[in-house]
């Protein structure tokens, strides 16, 4: 029997081998200062206005309908996962932290439906972070 040889880049999965690019990093974290931004920088103009029109216009009906934004703390694990899916919204939450907005919790429905708007226009904005990254990786078009 003849005897072959594995190398290396045959063991291992594709994905290990891929090489990060500046633009496969920066994507990403443009993404998360402005939605929309990581796919502009990819003359991804469509998709990346249809972004920002849908984050900003979720976190700003969030705000209007007197929803809170979380700030970061150490005790209730829900409060704790409200910030996260705020802090995703970036330099949305950024700019509301520094306009005072959202820190009134209001005692009706609506605020309550103000806040879930507010935490999931971060976590749409952390996917399109995520789907900025993966174009800019080459896995995506």
């Amino acid at each position: 029997m003849p005897k072959t040889e594995i190398t290396a880049t045959e063991i291992q999965p594709k994905a290990a081998t891929e090489q990060i690019s500046p633009m496969a990093v920066l994507t990403p974290i443009a993404t998360w200062v402005l939605p929309g931004a990581g796919h502009f920088l990819q003359k991804k103009w469509t998709r990346g206005f249809l972004l920002l029109f849908a984050v900003a216009l979720m976190f700003v009906l969030g705000i209007a309908m007197g929803g809170r934004i979380y700030k970061a703390n150490g005790g209730d694990l829900l409060d704790m996962l409200g910030f996260v899916g705020d802090a995703g919204t970036g330099g949305l939450y950024v700019a509301s932290r520094i306009m005072d907005l959202g820190i009134v919790n209001f005692p009706h429905a609506t605020a309550d439906f103000g806040t879930k708007f507010i935490v999931i226009a971060g976590l749409l904005n952390v996917m399109s972070a995520v789907d900025a990254f993966h174009i800019a990786m080459g896995r995506k078009q």
